[in-house]
């Protein structure tokens, strides 16, 4: 396969000589995962595991680390004891990034990885994203920022590799599912994660349940919206989330819009 990008990333990783990866199991770092095992040197990817991780994405990145024969270890982080993370300010992304790349880079430095590496794309570069400015406190290096790859050319890549991830909706921790000033709970957090888990169980692809103080406002894709009020459909989602403790269902109208949350400040 002929990609002058990919080619340039392969020498970024090379001169690199050993790199441990913040690996979430998503399409950006699944596919730089890749590119680490093609390259050839010393690699550590780590999972951070909180009660803002999404489950499904544990087992992939479990699975995958397996698959490319790399060495893959859980790491636990307490953001949820942080109160500037669960106070939910705007830069809340910081705070958790902070914690983890800073018990990343003790591990690579103990271990003696010489780049903590993440999957940011060239996209995030344009999106609010607080945590990028953890990734610069800590020296945590983005090689597909370095080369200019979108997630678009990911996705193609990904395909062209056979990566299962190529076309795996995004996946953001599951504190981007509340509104900024809204307390983030362990409770809160199940009740997401549950509510998303059965639309998925339903059938549809790209999908939020953001968390406004116990009701549930539901984006779909613009296609899926028919789907969602469909009277069957609608009645059992309805009572399904009523049960894990919504009080009130709603459906965004203008369908799943990534970071919608970023609206309440201007920035969506």
């Amino acid at each position: 396969m002929k990609n002058n990008k990919f080619d340039k990333l392969i020498e970024i990783l090379k001169d690199m000589q050993s790199a441990l990866l913040a690996y979430s199991g998503g399409v950006d770092s699944t596919f730089l995962l890749k590119a680490l095992q093609i390259s050839g040197i010393k690699t550590l990817s780590v999972t951070a595991v909180s009660e803002t991780t999404p489950s499904g994405d544990i087992l992939m990145a479990k699975k995958m680390s397996s698959e490319f024969g790399v060495e893959h270890r859980i790491i636990k982080t307490e953001e949820l004891s942080l109160e500037e993370f669960v106070n939910n300010t705007p830069d809340r992304c910081f705070f958790c990034k902070d914690e983890l790349f800073k018990k990343l880079s003790g591990i690579a430095s103990s271990e003696g990885f010489r780049c903590v590496l993440d999957g940011s794309n060239v996209d995030d570069t344009s999106d609010f994203r607080p945590g990028r400015i953890a990734a610069t406190k800590y020296n945590v290096r983005s090689p597909l920022i370095e080369v200019e790859i979108s997630k678009k050319e990911v996705r193609e890549l990904s395909r062209q590799f056979g990566l299962p991830t190529w076309d795996k909706p995004s996946s953001p921790c599951l504190s981007s599912r509340f509104p900024y000033g809204q307390r983030i709970t362990k409770e809160a957090l199940r009740r997401v994660e549950k509510a998303e888990d059965f639309l998925r169980s339903l059938g549809f692809h790209e999908i939020r349940v953001r968390d406004h103080n116990g009701s549930a406002r539901i984006e779909v894709g613009e296609d899926e919206i028919e789907l969602l009020l469909m009277p069957e459909k609608r009645k059992i989602i309805s009572e399904t989330l009523k049960s894990f403790g919504y009080k009130f269902i709603s459906v965004d109208l203008d369908g799943y819009k990534t970071g919608s949350m970023n609206r309440t400040i201007g920035r969506g």
